[in-house]
């Protein structure tokens, strides 16, 4: 798309007309997101656009390095059509994902897929020193896309408030500034709770896509998730919504990392396993629990633990679904594994927890379709979110015209 300039009569184009060109590129652009790969002919399909009106904002959008087309696959004897992709030279974000006992770092392009760059192990969970080793990475993957970089987001295992992390039980973290992460203060840069940002990525284009009111629950060190509601995470009256883990659904004699007694975090992950085991809190509950359903199919004790852990879980959920009556459930990192681990367990649980009236019909539950990479993708598409605007595109266009 070109950058609007001055007519023949020395007259811009008005604000209405201008915003009108970049709403048509937008509306492609989202389609590109939704599905990769789209076809053109595909793509005007869906938006109603005429094939000479799809044909001239394509073309806008390769001169503007935002698409590229390749010729598609023929199918049968209609007329040839393209493939649309992000361009190789367009904009790019970066994702990072910050767990308890890991990190990533990925680069994702217009289509919102990230891939991964580089990862590590953290050495010390001193938030410093974590902050600083993936700022070093964050600064080495923009060196590597120079301009082309629009945006910096991290998913965060902890809580986030007003886009500031305000604790992490997982992390042992209390209030942590991580505007460190982005080497250039002009970028911009998103901060978002891990499971709150794979469900909204779920039903962007996962398992809940399609969905008007989704619930999406995760377990990798104590439970996570959020509610979305037409596409968008319910996030409360701050943006620290979604913390369902801290529900008081647990053991009230139990004293959660966070400060409160009861958690339903200490009752389903790798700390509740052990504990039931009579064995030590692990120090990375995620590795645990997967080590334990690795064990749970021959060994009589552990396969009790890890059902106890599932019937708690299941138990949980069907409060939440009681609350919130989603149309779909979809369960990232842990959950899903514990549940078929011990699905007899969960399924009694479940049913045992639901309303009367729910039970002969209630919502699917159902494994994300993004599996571990939920965090990455929902970082993803928060920061693109962000950057394809009408004044987003506007600055890139202008930058593009400036080099040119």
């Amino acid at each position: 798309m070109a950058v609007p300039v001055a007519s023949a009569a020395g007259r811009k184009p008005s604000v209405r007309a201008r915003d009108a060109r970049w709403r048509g590129a937008l509306a492609v652009l989202e389609e590109v997101r939704r599905e990769p790969g789209v076809t053109r002919a595909g793509m005007a399909q869906r938006l109603g656009l005429t094939t000479g009106s799809a044909t001239e904002i394509t073309a806008r959008l390769r001169e503007l390095a935002l698409l590229a087309e390749t010729p598609a696959a023929a199918s049968g004897r209609g007329r040839p059509t393209t493939v649309l992709h992000p361009h190789p030279d367009g904009p790019v974000v970066i994702a990072a994902d910050v767990r308890q006992e890991d990190w990533r770092i990925a680069v994702a392009a217009l289509d919102g897929r990230p891939r991964v760059t580089e990862a590590g192990t953290h050495a010390s969970r001193e938030p410093g020193r974590v902050i600083g080793v993936i700022a070093e990475a964050v600064r080495r993957a923009c060196e590597q896309h120079g301009d082309r970089v629009r945006a910096v987001s991290a998913a965060v295992a902890a809580t986030v408030r007003h886009g500031r992390v305000v604790q992490s039980a997982a992390l042992g973290w209390d209030a942590v500034d991580l505007a460190a992460l982005v080497p250039d203060p002009r970028l911009p840069l998103f901060v978002g709770n891990d499971a709150t940002l794979a469900g909204a990525a779920e039903a962007r284009y996962g398992a809940a896509a399609g969905a008007g009111t989704a619930l999406h629950i995760t377990i990798e060190v104590g439970v996570g998730g959020t509610l979305v509601v037409d596409g968008r995470p319910v996030a409360g009256a701050t943006g620290a919504g979604g913390e369902f883990g801290h529900l008081p659904f647990g053991d009230p004699a139990l004293r959660c990392p966070c400060g409160a007694a009861g958690c339903w975090d200490l009752t389903v992950d790798g700390r509740a396993i052990a504990r039931h085991l009579g064995e030590p809190q692990p120090r990375d509950p995620r590795s645990y629990a997967q080590a334990a359903l690795g064990r749970a199919t021959w060994d009589a004790p552990v396969r009790s633990a890890v059902g106890r852990a599932a019937s708690a879980f299941g138990r949980g959920l069907a409060g939440l679904i009681n609350a919130f009556d989603p149309g779909i459930v979809t369960l990232g990192g842990f959950a899903e594994p514990l549940r078929a681990a011990a699905a007899p367990e969960f399924d009694t649980a479940l049913t045992d927890g639901l309303m009367r009236f729910r039970r002969p019909d209630p919502p699917p539950v159902v494994a994300a379709a993004l599996g571990g990479d939920g965090a990455l993708h929902g970082a993803a598409v928060t920061a693109l979110d962000g950057v394809l605007t009408e004044e987003g595109l506007s600055a890139w266009a202008a930058e593009r015209a400036g080099r040119s």
